[in-house]
């Protein structure tokens, strides 16, 4: 590394030469470490921001990095920074205005540096402290939180927003990792407690924290009357009519309002107004190309609004480019005044204006990969000649694991790799001349005179950065979200459907007692109290007008009884179905380990937590010496692929064939090419079988099926047919079942008897996942995006032509391709003239189900090739369809389509890493039903990724869930709803198969009716939102146990504030309510003289046991006749009722426990 001391004192530019993009965290580190004030780095784009920031944390831990993004979104869009992202930037600028302690090294882009920013003082004033003893009032902290643009919800998961219950107040602010939960008593702040946003609970404390907005934009009174004032005095008054003006005037937030920024504030800043004479800033060479794109982009768009502008009511009215954004003269002049040098990874000459660093690319083994050659091989000699040469050889891998795996090839290969922490440790190991490999995020490697530093993606070619995320994965969470709302239908097991109303508190003795409100045909009220929930279940959004059921009439138990008998009957047929199975033995495939650590090197990312125990469940069957059949469910794009690819490999290299099933040509051609690169390098054949093959391929790929040349052979159901015959068929993959038709499917159930079967969905379809979930088919979930996926940013929004052609013209100008869906093919027409007046810019090929099935290929493999910008289609190009470069979909008339198909579609897009965009839109003038606004709006809020498995069991009533058996997609799931239906499925297999192993069949369970004179309910201060109410409700419902419960309640005292004596005593009912269910309790009724206590069907499994009871009770307890137990004893409060219940409960239920387990 060259002297840094002239580097640091040079007064003009100078170039930093040879500085391999690998190589530029190392640079900007040392600069950082050395320089007097900071050092800044401009990159071209965030993913060389991420890159430089995450490598040079490695490089000086003790360096303060700070990132700086530009917003993720367009100039002049409608659309605004995501919270996460504004999050980011207000928390950089508020540390850079705080001056510099320690070294710093400030990471930023061309885009960020060329947008106008709040100025310093402005930061500074818009801070707030928060300490224990701070005195506000809740409406005054929710009106700061609102103007700093924080926005309220339910439960807070993102940054950005806040929620406000009782005493306690969740905020997720800009500057933290995790949220912040305030404490209250009165107005007076009591403590500041750190919270997990997965799962909502404390994870430590705070003794202080400096609130930053969330927001660039803010909205306090005296930006809003600058905003009134300018915005009139630019636009005239005509323009007091927009949406935006009159957002603003009420103090409102509007999407997009962002980009009026300069009305707001008196002044804004560049970011070079944050910096110090003495900071030394560098530019890559690739950022001032970068920033003349970015110059032109600015324009196109400003062009763009302005030829609209004002034309309609509430058109977009932009402000003049040099108002948000530097112009090019500005940019450049201030690049000069700051002595701005500029890093280049090419060699120049020395001399006074350019310092050579000496470092250049890593070797290449591009041209040994393409060889065919064993790549490890040749880089364990490469290594080993390095270390002979007196130069220090290092690996760089992304993972601990992925480390693990290539040391040990390495090591196969006959070169031993010491492993490294840290750089400190990794310099201290390669001097003694090892090979040393250690953990750091960097994509391209760099050498110098005394070292080489290889990175995994240079050794193995396709290797993709990928950052880890946090998981968000809390089922008590998604229980939560999915709720019922108001209005939805709901079944109850001895009343049938009605329709739930909300919460209503009823008064039993002198106490409120919390309870369910249903209504029934012709008006009947029915209250079920709260611990009773369970007898409850959804009956599904179906939209066909389901009739209510009436209170106390006989249609509802004939339905249920004749739906009983038929469900035994399908249970006995699929038991049949599974022991069949069961008996066929299948060959035990295991991986042979050097070959298959090989193999899954290939693999370009590093597997998520769920793909990794899909994979072990997958080899886990293979080996299992019994036919495989199981389904991996996983969202579109989480990588069900690598599943499949590794379950071909186990079966290929054990000898056996692999038929990989796919529904479409376009799939099928897809799925071949992925295969054919992965398995290339290996002693393995791939064939395919479709349409678009041709026939002298075909020929011979059935001949070298029939031979056994053909390892693995990919393709439509042409596979299928009868003329292909297999020599040794070993595992079969199919490719979103549900997609075949009713021979097919049964062609590849004659298929299923002997061999593996792994069957792939995004979606499942109803009767899969009805068969997955009794535990007749293995179930494998795949719910973890893949790092770098970002979530599709959804809008659901009336049709708007500029906004359209907006969005289909940023997706051209990045490079991308769009998707325009319409309901049906009638709506084509229009929307094709719509592309041709507005966007005559792209070029658009549409494609629909009446087309010959070649002509829709031919049309969809052109736009696979990247001939056409735009494909306009029906629903075709819903299944599976792999296209990275398509990021926008436009759903015209989304109000037309099903919830699984709008989350289908969806999925299309987002595949590779940029920001892709959705457009659900309807017509300007059309009233939507409540049902297509209420499925709008589920779409719209699971904007998380991973969504599929719980989307489809949420669509399952919608479809009514096929039969299990034949593809007849019956509707007894109309009669009962879906989950009635589906418990009632599970207890009729249960019973089959505990009828087969000679067992009794388990009893009915019930859910005891307790009658008492106390307080149970979660009050509305306590917890203010109805549907978390309800979903705490229901989950304390479905605690299985004691432990489940205490923990439920620790929960709440840590998310809501100490419990209510009513909601203690809530907890408390559904302990005896558990205990009375052990003792077979029916009904216990609490009065002022008594217990009454009723067993179910009269009915105790111990009546020794029981009379022994009331001998003990001496005089308090008698047995009535009628098996009715009566306790003759007042307890005088609430607190005794349930403490005398409580016990009362234990002792019956202890007695049953006893004499079960005598009898065992």
């Amino acid at each position: 590394m060259p002297d840094l001391s002239r580097f640091l004192s040079a007064k003009t530019p100078l170039t930093l030469a040879s500085v391999a993009r690998g190589a530029q965290p190392l640079v900007m580190s040392d600069l950082a470490r050395a320089a007097k004030g900071r050092a800044v780095f401009i990159a071209a784009d965030d993913a060389a921001m991420r890159s430089v920031a995450d490598a040079a944390r490695f490089f000086a831990p003790e360096l303060d990095v700070i990132e700086f993004p530009a917003w993720d979104c367009l100039p002049y869009d409608r659309a605004s920074p995501a919270l996460s992202v504004s999050a980011r930037r207000l928390a950089a600028l508020h540390r850079l205005q705080a001056g510099k302690s320690g070294n710093q090294l400030l990471v930023t882009t061309a885009n960020a540096l060329l947008q106008r920013v709040l100025t310093p003082f402005r930061i500074r004033e818009s801070v707030r402290e928060f300490k224990p003893g701070t005195t506000i009032g809740h409406q005054s902290l929710s009106a700061l939180l609102q103007r700093q643009g924080y926005s309220r919800t339910d439960t807070v998961v993102d940054h950005g927003e806040y929620a406000l219950r009782g005493s306690i107040i969740d905020i997720f602010p800009s500057s933290l990792e995790q949220g912040l939960r305030l404490d209250f008593f009165g107005d007076e702040l009591e403590s500041l407690r750190l919270f997990d946003p997965n799962t909502q609970m404390t994870v430590g404390t705070l003794d202080r924290h400096l609130l930053l907005p969330a927001s660039e934009a803010l909205l306090d009174e005296d930006s809003i009357k600058r905003f009134r004032s300018r915005y009139r005095e630019l636009f005239g008054a005509a323009a007091t009519q927009d949406p935006l003006y009159e957002a603003v005037s009420d103090g409102r937030r509007l999407a997009g309002m962002e980009h009026w920024l300069p009305l707001f504030e008196e002044r804004l800043a560049t970011i070079f107004n944050y910096l110090a004479p003495e900071d030394v800033v560098v530019i890559d060479s690739g950022a001032i190309g970068a920033a003349e794109e970015r110059f032109k982009d600015v324009a196109d768009y400003h062009q763009a609004r302005k030829k609209t502008a004002g034309q309609a009511a509430g058109s977009y009215r932009p402000l003049s480019e040099a108002a948000l954004y530097l112009e090019s003269g500005e940019f450049h002049a201030l690049l000069a005044e700051h002595t701005v040098h500029r890093s280049v990874i090419f060699a120049e000459p020395e001399s006074d204006r350019v310092v050579d660093f000496g470092f250049s690319s890593a070797r290449d083994f591009a041209p040994d990969r393409a060889r065919g050659d064993n790549i490890y091989s040749i880089a364990a000699q490469h290594l080993n000649a390095l270390a002979k040469s007196g130069k220090r050889p290092i690996i760089a891998a992304y993972s601990t694991g992925s480390r693990a795996r290539i040391t040990s090839i390495l090591g196969e290969a006959g070169c031993t790799v010491e492993l490294a922490d840290s750089w400190q440790q990794v310099l201290g190991a390669s001097a003694k001349g090892k090979p040393v490999a250690t953990v750091l995020p960097l994509e391209t490697g760099f050498a110098n005179a005394e070292l080489e530093l290889l990175t995994e993606q240079d050794i193995l070619g396709d290797r993709l950065v990928r950052r880890k995320k946090r998981r968000k994965d809390s089922d008590a969470f998604l229980a939560e979200l999915q709720s019922l709302s108001r209005g939805d239908l709901v079944v109850h097991v001895e009343h049938g459907i009605g329709k739930y109303l909300g919460l209503e508190p009823i008064t039993v003795g002198k106490s409120k007692h919390d309870c369910v409100m249903l209504e029934y045909r012709g008006g009947d009220k029915l209250y079920i109290p709260v611990e009773n929930i369970d007898v409850l279940s959804r009956y599904g959004s179906s939209e066909e007008a389901v009739m209510l059921d009436r209170l106390g009439g006989e249609g509802w138990q004939k339905r249920r009884a004749r739906l009983k008998e038929r469900i035994r009957e399908i249970a006995g047929e699929l038991m049949q179905i599974a022991a069949q199975r069961a008996l066929k033995k299948a060959p035990v495939l295991e991986p042979e380990p050097s070959s298959y650590n090989q193999f899954v090197e290939k693999f370009p990312w590093e597997e998520t937590d769920d793909q990794d125990a899909a994979i072990a469940d997958v080899l886990r069957d293979l080996e299992g010496g019994r036919p495989m059949d199981r389904l991996v469910c996983g969202d579109v794009g989480f990588g069900k692929t690598e599943v499949a690819l590794r379950a071909a490999f186990v079966a290929a290299m054990n000898g056996q064939q692999v038929a990989v099933v796919a529904p479409t040509t376009l799939l099928a051609r897809q799925h071949y090419s992925n295969f054919a690169e992965r398995f290339s390098g290996f002693p393995l054949k791939v064939g395919r079988l479709s349409r678009l093959v041709p026939a002298k391929e075909m020929a011979e790929t059935r001949e070298g099926l029939e031979k056994g040349d053909i390892d693995i052979v990919i393709g439509t159901h042409a596979i299928l047919s009868k003329s292909t015959k297999f020599r040794n068929l070993g595992l079969v993959i199919v490719d979103e079942e549900q997609r075949f038709g009713v021979n097919h499917k049964e062609r590849l159930k004659q298929l299923r008897a002997d061999v593996h079967v792994l069957t792939l969905t995004a979606t499942p379809i109803p009767r899969t996942l009805q068969m997955a979930m009794s535990g007749l088919r293995e179930l494998s979930t795949i719910q973890t995006p893949p790092v770098d996926r970002l979530a599709v940013r959804t809008y659901v929004m009336e049709w708007d032509d500029m906004v359209m052609r907006e969005a289909l013209l940023r997706e051209h100008h990045r490079g991308g391709q769009s998707f325009i869906v319409v309901p049906r093919i009638s709506d084509m027409a229009e929307v094709e003239e719509w592309l041709r007046e507005n966007v005559p810019e792209v070029k658009s090929i549409s494609a629909h189900g009446q087309m010959g099935a070649g002509e829709v290929e031919e049309r969809m493999s052109a736009f696979y090739d990247r001939k056409y910008d735009v494909l306009l289609s029906t629903t075709i190009v819903e299944s599976g369809l792999d296209i990275p470069s398509a990021n926008t979909i436009i759903i015209h008339r989304a109000d037309r389509f099903g919830l699984a198909q709008l989350y289908q579609l969806r999925g299309r897009v987002g595949r590779a890493k940029l920001r892709a965009y959705a457009y659900l839109t309807y017509d300007k003038d059309v009233q939507l039903s409540e049902i297509a606004e209420k499925r709008l709006k589920v779409l719209g809020d699971l904007d998380s990724l991973g969504a599929g498995f719980q989307l489809a069991s949420h669509d399952l009533d919608l479809r009514g869930a096929g039969n299990l058996l034949g593809d007849e997609q019956s509707g007894h799931i109309r009669e009962v709803g879906f989950e009635l239906y589906q418990s009632m499925l599970e207890d009729a297999i249960l019973a089959a198969k505990a009828g087969e192993a000679g067992l009794a069949a388990s009893r009915d369970t019930v859910s005891p009716q307790i009658t008492v004179d106390a307080p149970i309910m979660i009050p509305e201060e306590y917890v203010p939102d109805l549907a978390v109410r309800m979903a705490l409700y229901r989950r304390l419902n479905d605690a299985k146990d004691k432990a489940e419960i205490e923990a439920m309640a620790a929960e709440m005292i840590d998310r809501f504030g100490p419990l209510p004596d009513a909601t203690a005593n809530l907890v408390k009912l559904i302990e005896i309510k558990h205990q009375a269910i052990a003792a077979n309790i029916a009904k216990i009724d609490v009065g002022a003289r008594g217990t009454l206590v009723s067993f179910h069907l009269d009915d105790f499994p111990d009546p020794a046991g029981l009379l022994a009871y009331v001998d003990r009770l001496k005089g308090t307890a008698r047995l009535r006749p009628d098996m009715k137990l009566v306790i003759d004893r007042a307890w005088g409060d609430p607190q005794s009722r349930l403490n005398g219940l409580f016990q009362l409960t234990k002792g019956l239920s202890a007695i049953v426990k006893k004499a079960a387990k005598a009898a065992a």
